[in-house]
């Protein structure tokens, strides 16, 4: 039986072999972007350029090290405010008081077997990751604003619509995947089938559009209204691939952008239009949101292959499985070729699960992608630090160090 946990740890100070540095100085340029122009007018591919990005953050910046760098590296630091550092899932729950029971108003729903399905991951066993960082960035703009600490009863609304559509998102992820299990126990498809599940998922989602409706708000409507449409431009985008290894690298990335990070942006910069009138704001909270959604599914990806079922809720190895080749794929495929055919035929010949994450294990990819999803936070911290300081900005800071360091 494999083991549950690899030994290497994220958060220790390891690090690759030293590499050639990047373009720029990691302190100043934000998260890989398009291809780079490089001198003589040769493109540098996409791939590399990420490569070349990681490789210079993994030498200049150890994972100690940007732990000092954020200021709230333990629960003993003092925050950039100055505030003795608190938990900041104890800080946003202040406002998320009965997030589950509210949650479950909404879903008005007179048959039982739907509202038992519609209801069944509101159980309050999830992270409410969401809802936490958006109450938390809903305090951080309106401080930074007018010096208000109360979070609006509309901002407190976004935080239960972004775990409704996160949820609803979920249960049709499930479908398309066949998944048996989540959060440690059975899938709602498992359970009351495919159809019903889809059903199930419309339904979280039309409660959450009239949730959202009922702020009246056109900016914020129109806002997270993008969201859905780009979780299914997301879905989509997984259920294709690109032969092309430079483009394969960018699709990968716009689609954890649309599937994972868009939620967590728009969510962010809804709270921000409806706390503060200044779009330099609204800008700043979705750029965090962004960079942090990246972030937390890079760091998935890798514990899809460095932890355990148990510890995970859900089956490891379960991409592979479903012939999805993510970052540490990706990164490990430049030291081991061979794995272009298993990436291309989707890994659906036998064996070639169990070969491609051996592959991964004795490359450099979990490394690889876990200094990207670093480099993602670093550039999260920095937007965020340009608010006013506050309890709440140093707990999205803080944040920022737990999506890098949590093992589920």
């Amino acid at each position: 039986m494999a083991s549950c946990r690899w030994p290497w740890r994220r958060c220790c100070s390891w690090r690759p072999a030293a590499r050639s540095p990047g373009p720029g100085s990691p302190g100043r340029m934000g998260p890989p972007g398009p291809p780079a122009a490089a001198d003589g007018g040769v493109q540098m591919s996409y791939f590399n350029l990420v490569k070349s990005l990681t490789s210079a953050f993994s030498n200049r910046y150890s994972m100690s090290r940007f732990h000092h760098t954020t200021s709230a590296a333990c629960c003993c630091s003092k925050t950039r405010s100055g505030e003795k550092y608190i938990d900041p899932f104890k800080l946003g729950w202040r406002d998320l008081k009965d997030l589950y029971e509210d949650i479950r108003k909404e879903l008005v729903i007179s048959t039982t077997e739907l509202k038992e399905m519609s209801e069944y991951y509101f159980d309050g066993k999830g992270k409410a990751f969401r809802p936490i960082i958006v109450v938390l960035m809903a305090r951080a703009c309106n401080i930074h604003h007018n010096n208000s600490r109360d979070v609006q009863a509309d901002q407190r609304s976004i935080a239960l619509i972004a775990e409704m559509i996160h949820t609803a998102s979920l249960v049709h992820d499930d479908v398309i995947d066949d998944a048996s299990s989540r959060r440690g126990k059975h899938t709602v498809n498992k359970i009351w089938g495919e159809k019903k599940a889809v059903l199930a998922g419309d339904l979280i989602l039309s409660a959450a559009s009239i949730a959202l409706a009922r702020i009246g708000n056109t900016t914020v409507i129109s806002i997270l209204t993008q969201v859905i449409e780009d979780l299914v431009r997301g879905e989509f985008l997984q259920l294709g691939s690109k032969e092309n290894e430079n483009e394969r690298f960018a699709h990968y990335l716009e689609k954890t952008f649309k599937k994972t990070a868009s939620l967590i942006a728009n969510s962010c910069k809804a709270v921000s239009v409806l706390g503060c009138p200044d779009p330099a704001v609204h800008e700043i909270a979705y750029q965090y949101g962004k960079n942090v959604g990246i972030a937390f599914q890079l760091i998935d990806d890798v514990l899809d292959f460095t932890s355990c079922s148990d510890r995970m809720g859900k089956p490891t190895s379960a991409d592979l499985k479903l012939g999805l080749a993510t970052g540490p794929v990706l990164f490990a495929c430049q030291q081991f070729p061979e794995m272009n055919a298993m990436i291309m035929r989707r890994f659906s010949l036998p064996g070639d699960v169990d070969r491609a994450q051996q592959y991964v294990l004795q490359s450099d990819g979990v490394q690889q992608t876990t200094y990207l999803a670093q480099r993602y936070c670093h550039e999260a911290v920095r937007e965020i630090s340009k608010l006013r300081p506050s309890p709440e900005r140093d707990a999205l800071i803080q944040l920022s160090e737990i999506v890098l360091t949590r093992d589920k």
